[in-house]
């Protein structure tokens, strides 16, 4: 007979995802992941491999599920550089505020840690930045059409440094930056890009 599975693989999932958004990697050890999602060390092995893999996993599931929509929403955006702004706005609320506040992003804490070393954690950091930057580069592409960025400023150029930015604001939300002081900050970015002409 065939092992049948007694819990909900995508429920387990999503537990260790904000288990290791949370914690980060190098802080979450084997026994963290079982008193989080209620399974034994076998069925966990069983389903998701060891601790790196379950890791790769839930990074995967984090990029999928909150990366991705919100890269998607902001490329087809036709409004340019508000579309750029309401990003911001949501990202500072989503880091400051709420359920999530103080836990950074998952992609960005990785980044910053031990486990970007892992070549398979790398592949979806890198895929993830390359999305993160088309995004941006399809607002501004758009801005640019509609006269809305100032004389001089190229979109891919632009496009790199506001994805920097938006690293930096996951990185200075997790420290305990105020979201004040983060606003202020993209605000003053964005007022160098808009043209004068533009409604």
């Amino acid at each position: 007979m065939p092992d049948i599975k007694h819990f909900d693989p995508d429920a387990a999932l999503e537990a260790v995802v904000r288990l290791f958004w949370r914690q980060g990697a190098a802080s979450t050890g084997i026994q963290d992941v079982v008193t989080a999602t209620g399974l034994n060390r076998s069925s966990l092995y069983a389903t998701f491999g060891g601790k790196q893999e379950l890791y790769r996993a839930a990074l995967r599931r984090y990029v999928e599920q909150r990366s991705e929509p919100a890269f998607r929403r902001l490329a087809e955006d036709e409004r340019g550089l508000p579309a750029i702004a309401d990003f911001f706005t949501g990202l500072i609320d989503a880091r400051c505020s709420g359920e999530y506040a103080r836990w950074g992003c998952m992609v960005s804490n990785a980044h910053a840690g031990a486990e970007n070393s892992d070549p398979g954690v790398r592949a979806v950091l890198d895929r993830h930045h390359e999305q993160l930057r088309e995004a941006m580069n399809a607002a501004l592409v758009t801005a640019d059409a509609r006269e809305g960025l100032a004389p001089g400023c190229d979109p891919g150029t632009w496009a790199d440094l506001l994805a920097l930015l938006a690293y930096g604001v996951n990185l200075r939300s997790r420290a305990g930056a105020d979201a004040r002081d983060l606003s202020r900050t993209v605000t003053a970015t964005l007022a160098s890009l808009g043209s004068p002409a533009a409604p």
